[in-house]
């Protein structure tokens, strides 16, 4: 991929940033700035360079419309917080409002344009209603820089279209990210292992298929772990359980076993008379969940096993809570892994999401991890060893 290096002086210039500053809210507070605070070295690379800073990115799903729940307003003030100068936010996107601002910025200035998600060419299937909105976007700089990792698997106006009108390149973030997503599934330091968890084993189908031939350990934990029991012929009670995909896990356990795989499952899980945070809850074995009760988190001693199992790996990733980690009483699974990821002498990746949020939640220091992924969907995609279009249209 190109870097910001391959763009040349930068002096004077004005530079698009596609960001991703996705964040969730609590009305207009925001709850989690990860993903602002990780946006923050590219774009004060660039302002050091002596460009003028253009921010474009998504905040939920508007439908293709403006609606003011889902205005980037909040992102903008926290970027001005973290950067410690002013953010100028457009009205819109690529109308009257956001060619006066950018008509008035100078050089070390940022402003920031409208969710790009108001403006329904931005994730057409049609190839000319995306390069429309890309050429206007593209009519306000002199050059592209992406950095919105969570996007990079969308074939998307601000994503792909843009970065084939401009000269183009990879921010800090996006590097980092492919650095280190490619350093745990390329040739991977030995033992390397995997712990997948999650509402929904469907999710990883192909993350699955491809690790089989790649990992030397599967840690299975969160709700997809049912499917892997009932495959097994474990009654999972009112457990998550994907039926349709039983057959699917029951060939994977035997690919697992053909190529010499780990798939680690819980020994013991917590579960609960309802999905409540107060609900009754007791331990019990995997293989004797009761009727009625549903698993919300893989058990203490599972804790313990998936940790040993995590100590002396020398790769770890891990993508999918292990557990309902917002209620505290089904924390302790997604606890156990996070505090083994840190305490293994190995390089260590969270896979992004909910994965990144309960790191977060659940106070863990995020320095002791090598590295969090901004980006749930891009993430999973590259452990699927798929091609992801925003990254493709960045190569030479």
């Amino acid at each position: 991929m190109k870097t910001i290096d391959a763009l040349g002086d930068l002096t004077g210039k004005k530079v698009l940033v596609r960001s991703d500053l996705n964040v969730p809210l609590d009305g207009t507070t925001i709850t989690d700035d990860g993903r602002v605070r990780a946006s923050v070295p590219t774009i004060q690379r660039l302002l050091d360079a002596g460009a003028a800073v253009i921010v474009t990115a998504h905040l939920g799903r508007p439908g293709g419309e403006p609606k003011p729940e889902y205005s980037l307003a909040p992102a903008a003030a926290r970027l001005a917080e973290l950067l410690g100068r002013p953010v100028t936010l457009a009205e819109d996107l690529v109308g009257e409002s956001a060619q006066e601002t950018v008509a008035a910025l100078e050089p070390g200035q940022v402003a920031m344009l409208e969710n790009v998600r108001y403006d329904a060419r931005e994730t057409s299937k049609a190839d000319e209603e995306r390069e429309a909105l890309a050429a206007q976007l593209a009519s306000f700089a002199d050059a592209f820089v992406s950095d919105g990792f969570g996007v990079v698997h969308r074939k998307q106006a601000s994503v792909y279209d843009v970065a084939k009108l401009l000269p183009a390149a990879a921010g800090l973030l996006v590097q980092k990210e492919v650095e280190s997503l490619s350093r745990a599934t390329t040739d991977p330091e030995r033992p390397y292992a995997v712990v997948l968890g999650g509402s929904k084993v469907s999710d990883k189908l192909l993350v699955i298929e491809n690790l089989l031939g790649k990992a030397d350990r599967l840690l299975i934990g969160g709700g997809m772990v049912f499917t892997f029991l009932a495959a097994k012929g474990h009654d999972v009670g009112s457990s998550l359980l994907e039926a349709d995909q039983i057959d699917k896990v029951k060939g994977y356990l035997q690919t697992a076993e053909d190529n010499g795989v780990e798939i680690v499952l819980p020994e013991d899980i917590e579960v609960a008379s309802a999905f409540a945070a107060d609900a009754e809850h007791r331990t019990v074995a995997a293989s004797e969940i009761p009727d009625g009760w549903m698993g919300l988190d893989i058990g203490p001693e599972a804790g313990k096993a998936f940790a040993a199992k995590i100590a002396d790996a020398k790769t770890i990733v891990w993508n999918g809570p292990m557990g309902v980690f917002e209620f505290d009483a089904f924390a302790a699974g997604t606890k156990a892994v996070a505090q083994a990821m840190i305490d293994a002498d190995g390089f260590s990746v969270v896979g992004g999401g909910d994965s990144a949020a309960a790191v977060r939640r659940l106070g863990f220091d995020e320095a002791g991890f090598s590295h969090i992924s901004t980006g749930g969907g891009a993430s999973l995609e590259l452990l699927e060893g798929k091609v992801l279009p925003g990254l493709s249209v960045l190569e030479d």
